[in-house]
Parts: structure tokens; C-alpha cells; sequence
């Protein structure tokens, strides 16, 4: 059920670490306008439906399809939101599941942890966020990461995310910290737009070409010429600075699975450079990236590439690129259409779905039989609610 690509003597341990614990769930939700870019994701079929689509998928992560929601799940151009996987495993594995919201363009209909976050703005200007709001979240996510650290005994804690356009933003990133990520992320269309992608991101980094290295005002000592926070206010979104200091304050204390794709390994690549710049410990053999099959195999993409070039060359201390590992779920004999369509490209990942599957295996044992017919119960439900 699981299959691990990249270091896998390091994914075999954690595996093997935290084979049969139980996990927290936490879910860092952000907006960035990127999204309202016609045609660069597939996570909701119109720009105003994909104002929606993270507080949609909270709220029915939260409650399922037992409640009239009030925000429904929008509209897709083909296939089902991946919070149906999320939801099908939390539900069954009585997994604790805490929502925050890191900057939302509206707040979601559910009980969430509110970090005092903004939305961001396009990518493409070069000023997404203020940096004054980066440092918080920044703090916010160790805050919380510890908080939550805490409250783990012997398992891990699965950080998932939902950003719309976020495969930009963090194509945006990884680029930015020196990673050769062009044509190599991946996106929720069957077929990536990497010329779109791209040529937003070329925007956003030409717009802060020459500015210099500029010193900003934390509470940090700043012990490298590199900026990553300067980066992300520049370039980024507002949830990957605070799952990456979830990620390095939570690997001090228990297992981190960091549950998605292309946005997960930014999110790695983003905590390595935080903690080297800002010197913060954090434990690296404590932390994964785990995603779908539909992800870290998609022929549109190339993740594993992706993965393998994190860190490469860099002389840290936690030198090595993370390990990645991959739910085998399979939709190929699911009796739904809307989930035969990930076995065609669309959507792949979301909501942490790939790292819930994962868990799902790691915690219970489940086979694919049991986690598809989960799955399945969930769309009925939710279809039945209509």
C-alpha cells in the first residue's frame, strides 16, 4: 500500500518507527489570488468557485456529509475533491483534526485555529505578503508545532494543506531557494501548464531581482546571506512558512508526515533553509513527505527528480533529501466515474489525502479494499445529501 522513491532506507525506518501509533491531524488552510488565474488549477471550475474551495473542503473535512454544508464542495471540470480520502480515513481512525487558518480569503464555517494571517497576493508582483506577516506565521506554525508536538506521545503528525494555486507559489519557492523545479511540479490538470506556471513565476522573481539582500526584523539571528522569509513574502503563500515551522518545532518531539505533493516538498525545501538561516534545530530523520501514486507518478511531472534535488549539494547538518513516499490507492475499479477520473490525471492530491491513505496503512493495516470502500461510503453519502 505504500512505496517509497527517494531515501529508502530513511522512509523504511520511519515506517517502521511509527508502525501501528496514532497520528494527529493538522490542516494549514491559506488563499492566494494566484488562483483566480484563469486556467491554472482544475481545484474548482471557475475563478469564483475556487474562492471557495478551501473553506469548502474544511468544512466537509470537519463534518463530512452528514450536515448541510455552507459552503458546498464547488464544481470540478472532471473528478471529486481529494477531502473525500481525507475525511473517509479521519473518520474511521477517530483521527483528531485541527484546522488552521493561515490566511483565508473568507473564514471557513467550522471551528479553526486562526493564526492572524492574510491572504496572498499574486505571486506574478512580487509582493505576496508583508514580511511583518510572514515572521508571525512563521512563529505561529513553531508555536503550534510544539503545541501539538506536545500532545503526541509515540506517533506523528500528518500537516496537510489547501491552497489553490499553491503548485505555483511553491514552484515560485523552490526556484527561488536554487532548485531546478521548472517542467518538474506537478498541478491538479491531467496534463501540467508548466509554460503558465512558469512565466508567473519569472514575473514575480524579476520583480525582486536587484533588490539585494535586505536585512528584516526578527527575533531570530540571521546567520546566512540567504532570506528565505524574504522569499516567501515575496513569492509565496501564507501556509507554507507556517507548516514549515509546524514541521521543525513538531520533529523535535515525534514524526512529521508532511501530507501532499509538489507543495510539500517546497514546504520541506522552505523548513531546511528556515532552520539554516535562522539556526533552529529540527530533526530530519524525523520528518516525510507522502503523497498519491497519481502525484509522485504522474507523467506530466517529475516529482521524484524534484525530491532528489532538495537539498542536493547543500553542507548542513540535515543535508539529505527527504524521503518520499507514495499511497498505492488505486480508483481503477472504483464503480464512481468521479474517481475513476484520478486514474486519468485529474486532481491527484489534496487535503493531506495522500498522507491520510498513508496513515491509514501505517496505523490500521489497511488494504486497498478497506480504504477504497471508506472512500466510496463518503461520495455516496455526499451524493445522497444532494
Amino acid at each position: 500500500m505504500i512505496r517509497i522513491y527517494t531515501q529508502i532506507e530513511q522512509g523504511e525506518a520511519w515506517i517502521a518507527r511509527y508502525r501501528g501509533t496514532s497520528p494527529i491531524f493538522a490542516c494549514v488552510l491559506g488563499f492566494t489570488e494566484t488562483c483566480l488565474i484563469p486556467g491554472i488549477s482544475a481545484a474548482g471550475r471557475t475563478p469564483e468557485d475556487r474562492k471557495y474551495t478551501a473553506v469548502a473542503d474544511a468544512e466537509f473535512l470537519y463534518y463530512g456529509a452528514g450536515r448541510k454544508p455552507q459552503y458546498p464542495l464547488p464544481p470540478l471540470e472532471a473528478g471529486a475533491s481529494p477531502v473525500l480520502i481525507s475525511r473517509a480515513v479521519v473518520e474511521a481512525l477517530q483521527i483528531p483534526v485541527y484546522l488552521f487558518n493561515a490566511g483565508l480569503h473568507q473564514p471557513p464555517a467550522v471551528p479553526v485555529i486562526d493564526l492572524g494571517g492574510f491572504p496572498a497576493k499574486c505571486l506574478s508582483q512580487g509582493a505576496a505578503m508583508d514580511l511583518a506577516t510572514v515572521n508571525h506565521l512563521l512563529k505561529q506554525g513553531l508555536l503550534w508545532g510544539e503545541r501539538l508536538g506536545e500532545k503526541i506521545k509515540d506517533g506523528y503528525l500528518i500537516i496537510g494543506e489547501c491552497v489553490v494555486g499553491g503548485t505555483t507559489t511553491a514552484l515560485a519557492i523552490l526556484t527561488g531557494l536554487g532548485i531546478e523545479a521548472v517542467g518538474k511540479v506537478n498541478s491538479s490538470h491531467p496534463v501540467c501548464n508548466h509554460t503558465q506556471k512558469w512565466a508567473l513565476v519569472q514575473q514575480g522573481l524579476e520583480r525582486i531581482r536587484g533588490q539585494g539582500d535586505k536585512a528584516i526584523v526578527s527575533d531570530f539571528p540571521l546567520s546566512s546571506p540567504v532570506d528565505p522569509l524574504q522569499l516567501v513574502a515575496a513569492v509565496g503563500d501564507p501556509m507554507q512558512v507556517v507548516a514549515a515551522g509546524m514541521a521543525i518545532a513538531a520533529s523535535r518531539r515525534c514524526g512529521v508526515l508532511l501530507a501532499g505533493g509538489t507543495q510539500m516538498l517546497a514546504v520541506y525545501a522552505l523548513m531546511s533553509a528556515i532552520a539554516q538561516t535562522y539556526t533552529l534545530p529540527w530533526q530530519s530523520s524525523s520528518v516525510i513527505v507522502g503523497t498519491t501514486r497519481w502525484v509522485a507518478e504522474d507523467p506530466s511531472g517529475a516529482t521524484v527528480e524534484l525530491a532528489q534535488l532538495i537539498n542536493k549539494g547543500e553542507k548542513t547538518q540535515n543535508n539529505v533529501s527527504p524521503p518520499l513516499l507514495a499511497t498505492q490507492l488505486s480508483f481503477a475499479d472504483s464503480r464512481y466515474f468521479q474517481l475513476q477520473a484520478y486514474e486519468q490525471g485529474f486532481v491527484k492530491e489534496g487535503m493531506g489525502a495522500g498522507g491520510a491513505s498513508i496513515a491509514a496503512y501505517i496505523s490500521q493495516n489497511w488494504r486497498q479494499n478497506q480504504l477504497l470502500a471508506a472512500i466510496e461510503a463518503q461520495l455516496e453519502r455526499l451524493i445522497n445529501s444532494h
